[in-house]
């Protein structure tokens, strides 16, 4: 494995091969581990050997889209230094553009052992962890266009994807519930009836069911639970066509464009699905604990909770920050939607003393070139 770039982050095909990047600034070693084509097996395990201000990265020559990985991570296992470094976790890269699995609620996913929460749980959770493929960026859209409707003129309708077109009466039956249900002539028919002009999505982000809804037999209809912040929810997507989530969203959004619809998404960057310090370690937590959590100075072992869902991401942090933009850039570049509503707001312009409407979020935000028009 070549020692590649520290840009950008995540999993970035090129057309020869592949380049890994990802943050941790605690981390000892960070390895990249190759499943099979569906993820059961894992095949080989490389250390990633360029380190890079904290980026850690490495190119794979050959590699190509399809390729599924997961990441270890080697560090310190101290929580309550805020250190939460556990290499028998298997981790979901954050920049993960799909991902690979089905979540199921198990004992080997949390990285503290169940009886004595400061020893390292050394279970290997590899056969049951979400892990990453990478994917071919490249899409055609055709043209496709932002509305730019201007806001004193922008009528604004919140709807869940799932259930406005299961319950539209003129949504054809194989796709209620879906992207392509809402990209139907029905429902854009009915919109525009209305007078609306931008459809708000509750979240679409990839997110998981809490614990305790399973144990209920409940589920997390809402989604305000990310998982995924580079990837569309897929219990959204129909398949029909044989299209990923990924592009049946695109193809959403371009028709949607086609009538004059503007797409915004409720988008949830205060908290992860990694809960407080009793939940599972799937990601974050195991990349670099104490760099993307909000931890109290007198009890590091713990997470500042502003969220209510048990932690909250610093974006205080330069690298977390990163993150948070990367993340709607992509949804804005790549993925054409034309505004965000953030959940919580307030808790993304928490500096170390409350609230700051003059936060590096929101400061970050009107300077950005695609951003900021949005």
């Amino acid at each position: 494995m070549k020692p590649g770039h520290p840009w950008p982050l995540g999993a970035h095909w090129d057309g020869h091969g592949v380049n890994f990047a990802v943050f941790s600034t605690h981390a000892q070693r960070l390895e990249l581990c190759l499943f099979d084509a569906d993820g059961g097996h894992e095949v080989q395990r490389l250390p990633l050997p360029g380190r890079t201000q904290d980026v850690w990265h490495g190119y794979l020559s050959d590699a190509a889209p399809g390729l599924v990985y997961g990441l270890r991570a080697h560090g310190p296992w101290r929580p309550e230094r805020g250190h939460r470094f556990n290499p028998n976790k298997l981790l979901l890269d954050p920049y993960a553009r799909e991902i690979v699995g089905r979540f199921e609620w198990r004992d080997e996913h949390f990285g503290a052992d169940p009886q004595h929460g400061g020893h390292m749980d050394m279970r290997d959770n590899a056969a049951f962890a979400l892990k990453a493929r990478v994917v071919d960026a490249r899409h055609d859209w055709q043209g496709d266009r932002h509305p730019h409707v201007p806001l004193e003129q922008t009528v604004l309708y919140e709807l869940h994807v799932k259930g406005f077109t299961r319950r539209h009466p003129g949504v054809p039956e194989a796709l209620r519930g879906t992207y392509a249900g809402l990209a139907c002539d029905a429902a854009i028919a009915h919109l525009k009836r209305l007078g609306v002009t931008a459809v708000c999505l509750l979240p679409v982000h990839q997110h998981l069911d809490e614990r305790r809804l399973v144990g209920l037999g409940l589920g997390n209809y809402w989604g305000y639970n990310t998982i995924g912040f580079f990837c569309a929810e897929p219990s959204l997507a129909s398949g029909t066509g044989g299209l990923s989530p990924r592009d049946e969203f695109r193809a959403m959004v371009a028709r949607l464009h086609a009538h004059g619809l503007e797409v915004i998404l409720d988008v949830v960057y205060n908290h992860s699905a990694e809960a407080d310090e009793h939940g599972p370690t799937l990601s974050l937590r195991g990349l670099d604990n104490a760099s993307y959590y909000r931890l109290p100075a007198d009890s590091k072992s713990h997470y500042e909770n502003h969220s209510g869902c048990g932690n909250t991401l610093d974006l205080r942090q330069p690298r977390v920050l990163q993150m948070v933009l990367d993340s709607l850039r992509y949804w804005a570049g790549e993925m054409h939607v034309d505004g965000f509503r953030f959940d919580l707001a307030p808790v993304l312009g928490r500096g170390d003393h409350g609230f700051d409407r003059h936060a590096p979020f929101f400061t970050a935000l009107a300077q950005d070139p695609l951003l900021s028009r949005l």
